[in-house]
């Protein structure tokens, strides 16, 4: 490398500082710096929000982003620059859509223009056209409904790129959060023969169709042999055999026994082939009147995980503090606009801790989440705000600002009873699973502030929630929010043996498939804790969005469309 190739360059320098590893600047660092970057020379690459010729096609105004901001950079291009550009005319890069690449110097707009800065392009460096009459994300406001039909380009609108920063900036919060107190990030199976919420509502992952279609086609292209060709097979090898016993009897040499043997060996596998393939039948195979899951990939059955949780408890009777971060599945037959077929879940372990601790780490958990926003994406908090709610940033503020209330399930309920000036759809008594309307009237008309419901029934609880002395009750709770409701659940976990297993019979659950898990309470048992937060669910509080399908990249949701990109 010369001497001048190691040199800085003036962006490098002073100017805004380039991408990692493109040479393009972001424009998110040149609008977080305006007018004082007037004079350099930047390349900028992002797409044309909307664009329109000026001065009888001499030149053009294109509002241009990149997405790492919700705000447009202006660019200014002259006819002059597209006679060395790859595109043959000026009005090829002012459809909405199009993709540039370009250069130039940034200047001071004239008085009374919106930005701080703009970019007066004298290069075109690469453009993606566009074919505005096919283009199916114009200019023009789409619904939200509307855009999950096109969730491939959706995130090019203001909205949905909008939810990307946030989710990406409440991701980096998770794992800060975490780090910094210490705690460990385990990565758990996505497959699992756990069902850790014992309600049966999961995705079975199974070879058995797959393989009982392989078998139809190949017995319909080689058929399985016949009785006769079975016992001439079993003829062979008795009369293979026959002769070797005579040479034996005969003491014949080892040389005369060669090829004799040979032949035999040769006979039997032929007839363990036939009598192999002769076994094999069309559909999926049973036993007892059951699918015999013994001949499937993993020998039993097997599932998309519903949670990582009991898996990561493994580490945190090990390690003490762990958490894991991943998708997770769940196969209700529900198409409201809380649930999703795949969502993602935050569940973080504690070993040595109790049903307190875990409130505590909760309740500072979601403190943080809510101050990482106000102080890292303030621009597209208020674009949320203009948009959609406009009291989501109150609500962050709110809830960093003040401590959450706690109440008992039973103290819910009485609350709840109460109330005259509503009437809930599902009846309020105790026992009940409280439902959406129940939480979000605590939250939002009783407290108005986030609050935490502890020690529910047992009847409604998971087995590995700690019974409580009452033997009614489980140490389990729930972080309750405005706007959404449940957005955490979590519990003391039951260390004692003998209560555990009492608690999986009680619910009918086989004990075999548990029996790693029982190992945890056999073997060094410890009191710890835990709590599952749905991430989908916290976009949402944050946000302000009203379905969870538009805050996850890809929903796996009801249209056609959707699940064929899920899919691919």
């Amino acid at each position: 490398m010369s001497v001048e190739e190691s040199q800085p360059s003036v962006i490098e320098t002073v100017g805004p500082p380039m991408e990692s590893f493109s040479r393009r600047v972001l424009i998110r660092n040149i609008l977080s710096r305006g007018a004082e970057l007037a004079g350099q020379r930047v390349s900028v690459g992002g797409w044309v929000k909307t664009g329109r010729e000026q001065g009888k096609g001499s030149f053009a105004f294109l509002e241009v982003n990149d997405g790492s901001c919700p705000s447009n950079l202006q660019v200014i291009v002259d006819a002059s620059v597209i006679e060395e550009a790859p595109v043959d005319k000026l009005s090829q890069m002012v459809a909405t859509g199009t993709c540039v690449l370009v250069e130039g110097e940034l200047k001071k707009p004239p008085e009374g223009a919106k930005q701080s800065v703009e970019l007066k392009v004298d290069k075109v460096l690469e453009v993606g056209p566009v074919d505005s009459k096919k283009y199916p994300i114009p200019k023009t406001r789409l619904t939200l409904e509307l855009l999950r039909d096109y969730v491939h380009l959706r995130p090019r609108t203001n909205t949905i790129s909008a939810i990307a920063r946030i989710r990406n900036a409440l991701a980096f919060a998770t794992h800060t959060f975490f780090q910094k107190n210490g705690f460990l990030y385990v990565h758990t199976p996505i497959v699992t023969t756990s069902d850790c919420e014992g309600a049966g509502e999961m995705f079975q992952v199974t070879t058995l169709f797959s393989d009982a279609e392989k078998v139809e086609k190949e017995l319909k292209q080689n058929p399985p042999p016949s009785e006769v060709e079975i016992e001439a097979a079993k003829l062979l090898v008795k009369e293979k055999g026959d002769v070797v016993t005579d040479l034996k009897s005969s003491k014949a040499s080892k040389e005369d026994l060669v090829g004799p043997l040979a032949e035999l060996s040769i006979a039997k596998e032929n007839l363990s082939k036939l009598e192999e393939r002769s076994k094999l039948k069309a559909g999926l195979l049973e036993k007892d009147g059951k699918i015999d899951y013994s001949r499937d990939f993993f020998a039993r059955q097997a599932f998309l995980t519903v949670s990582g949780q009991l898996q990561v408890e493994t580490y945190a009777c090990a390690v003490s503090s762990v958490y894991t971060f991943g998708p997770t599945f769940r196969a209700e037959h529900s198409h409201t606009s809380r649930h999703l077929a795949e969502f993602w879940m935050v569940e973080p372990e504690i070993a040595f801790a109790d049903l307190e601790d875990d409130m505590n780490c909760a309740e500072a958990y979601v403190k943080f989440l809510c101050q990482w926003l106000l102080d890292n994406c303030m621009d597209d908090m208020e674009f949320m705000v203009k948009n959609f709610d406009k009291t989501a940033i109150d609500r962050l503020m709110m809830v960093t600002s003040s401590p959450f209330v706690r109440i008992t399930y039973t103290k819910a309920v009485e609350l709840l009873s109460n109330v005259t000036d509503k009437k809930f759809d599902n009846k309020v008594e105790w026992g009940i699973d409280l439902a959406s309307e129940h939480e979000r009237y605590l939250t939002e008309v009783i407290f108005k502030k986030p609050v935490i419901v502890f020690n529910y029934p047992k009847q409604i609880k998971a087995f590995y929630m700690r019974l409580n002395d009452d033997l009614k009750t489980v140490a389990a709770m729930d972080v309750l929010v405005p706007k959404v409701g449940e957005l955490i659940g979590g519990s003391q976990r039951e260390e004692r043996y003998d209560v555990i297993v009492k608690r999986i019979q009680e619910m009918e659950l086989p004990l075999e498939p548990y029996e790693w898990y029982l190992d945890l309470r056999r073997y060094g048992t410890v009191k710890h804790c835990g709590f599952g937060l749905g991430f989908e669910r916290m976009v949402l509080f944050a946000t302000g969005m009203d379905n969870i399908r538009d805050v996850i990249p890809f929903p796996s949701g009801l249209k056609e469309k959707e699940l064929d990109l899920f899919i691919i």
